[in-house]
């Protein structure tokens, strides 16, 4: 979070508490003033034997037990007033702001001034951005004469790698610099999405003719530019948005994660309908180091450290380390999985529906169907659906997505969900068909054996024919069998989109 957005965030759950401060102010300094006692008339003595022969006369500058008893108490008044600046994070939503990856596929991309060329640094670039955000929805748009989107939203990382590879200058069908073009399909793509996204060009340069365009739009915008550090271009030093240069470390796509999810951050405030989370436990590590104090000697107020033991150990604690003093096992795994530490925080999780969806978000999809078998409600199927279709077991997420709107109909995104649960069933049936068709025509097509149902989904099996024995292949390797590359299915995509959109402009 941002400084001025922490600024503009921050504020106090129980505002009443800070009234004990002056009490606590008041009460310190009328027992600290009291503390040196009085001294008698010092009236004709040297000041340096004054100085000597007076007892006390110089711990009152010291720091003193009452002072630290003055502070811990202010801290713990600052504590009950529950401070906070952030809202409790939807475990249902994307911590990450969607976002749309603009990718300038230009003749110009092709130079090595940045090693090995700019569209390849730019590739490199977009990958290490898309582990940094892993599990945020991202979706990739090329451009040069024409934009086109490579791939939807998707929050499977795996899937953009080979897409982005396939692409070069010779896959686009029509040379030029369209950025503004590219702009609209990227407003097109985030208007599904339910969470406030942002758009990041990767570009080395802009044509002035869209800058005037691209300024207009609303939407939060970024700029990697691929150019070497130190030199202009007249598109991109017009743009409003933020530019950052390519860096040969990670400094730059740090820079530019933050600026992608400012406009989730801010609307995630804006929600009223989540609660603010409390950061109240905070202040308590500053608390527990001022009890070290009080095993000095000298420093003991005992009634002050039982009152703190009191506090720190009730009954019913652990004492399986110092967070457990502090914080409840939901909490810990709370603060693990704002870490992005998803298998460490389903191990703190205690509550069924938090653990489950942190094991979704670790990749450990069958354990997360199991452990929310324990919740009926729609969100806890909506997860199981998601888990389903990220094990590719298809036809249990229809059926959990079937279960997600029984439970409640107006879930968002459950009804999208399982109409493209349903598609990927129809075209694995689709594809079976094929198969068997090209078998009985004779083209030597192997038997091939689908999930447990009737014989289709997940993987297939080839117990015969060419290839490099039996076994079983996932989908993924079946889909690799065929013979076209990425960057030749591309180039027919984009050439075939574009002559649609001539046809279109000249009807």
């Amino acid at each position: 979070m941002t400084l001025p957005l922490f600024i503009e965030a921050f504020h106090f759950l129980r505002p009443l508490w800070l009234l004990a401060i002056p009490v606590i102010l008041l009460l310190w300094w009328l027992i600290r003033r009291g503390e040196g006692g009085r001294h008698p008339d010092t009236e004709g003595i040297a000041p340096h034997l004054r100085s000597a022969l007076t007892v006390g006369h110089q711990s009152r500058r010291r720091f003193r037990p009452v002072d630290s008893v003055g502070l811990f108490l202010i801290l713990s008044a600052l504590g009950a007033s529950g401070p906070t600046w952030s809202r409790e994070p939807d475990p249902f939503a994307a911590q990450s702001a969607p976002a749309v990856i603009v990718l300038a596929v230009t003749e110009s991309m092709e130079t090595t001034d940045i090693a090995p060329s700019r569209l390849e640094r730019g590739k490199q670039k977009i990958r290490d951005l898309l582990e940094l955000r892993a599990g945020a929805s991202t979706a990739l748009v090329a451009y040069a004469g024409t934009a086109h989107v490579v791939l939807p939203m998707t929050e499977d990382i795996a899937i953009v790698r080979p897409y982005l590879e396939g692409l070069s200058p010779e896959v686009m069908p029509v040379p030029g610099n369209r950025a503004a073009e590219a702009l609209t399909l990227a407003q097109t793509l985030l208007a599904g999405q339910t969470a406030p996204g942002a758009v990041l060009f990767v570009t080395d340069s802009i044509d002035p003719a869209d800058v005037a365009a691209m300024n207009a739009s609303d939407l939060p915008m970024a700029v990697l530019s691929m150019r070497p550090q130190g030199s202009n271009d007249r598109g991109l030093d017009a743009l409003d948005a933020r530019v950052v240069e390519v860096t040969p470390d990670g400094a730059d796509i740090r820079q530019l994660d933050s600026l992608l999810n400012a406009a989730y951050l801010r609307a995630q405030l804006a929600d009223a309908e989540q609660p603010w989370e409390d950061r109240a436990h905070l202040l308590a590590w500053p608390a527990m180091l001022l009890l070290l104090f009080w095993f000095r000697r000298g420093w003991a107020i005992r009634w002050s450290v039982v009152a703190a033991l009191a506090v720190l150990s009730p009954g019913t604690a652990r004492a399986d380390g110092v967070a457990d003093w502090f914080l409840t096992p939901d909490q810990q795994g709370q603060r693990a999985f704002e870490r992005r530490e998803y298998a460490r925080a389903a191990d703190l999780f205690v509550d069924p529906l938090w653990r489950g969806y942190a094991l979704y978000r670790s990749g450990q999809y069958d354990e997360a169907i199991t452990v929310l078998d324990r919740v009926d409600t729609a969100q806890a199927a909506f997860i199981q659906g998601m888990a389903h279709i990220k094990s590719r077991t298809y036809r249990d997420g229809v059926r959990s997505f079937e279960t997600v709107l029984e439970r409640d109909p107006d879930y968002p995104g459950a009804a999208e969900n399982l109409q493209t649960a349903k598609r990927i069933v129809a075209y694995v049936e689709g594809v079976q068909a094929a198969e068997d068709t090209g078998e009985e025509m004779g083209i030597g097509a192997d038997e091939e054996v689908y999930d447990n149902e009737s014989g289709m989904g997940e993987e297939t099996q080839r117990p015969g024919g060419a290839g490099d024995g039996t076994g079983l292949l996932t989908a993924d390797q079946w889909m690799n069998t065929v013979d076209t590359s990425t960057a030749d299915f591309l180039k027919l995509r984009f050439q075939l989109e574009a002559s649609q959109r001539t046809t279109g402009d000249g009807g």
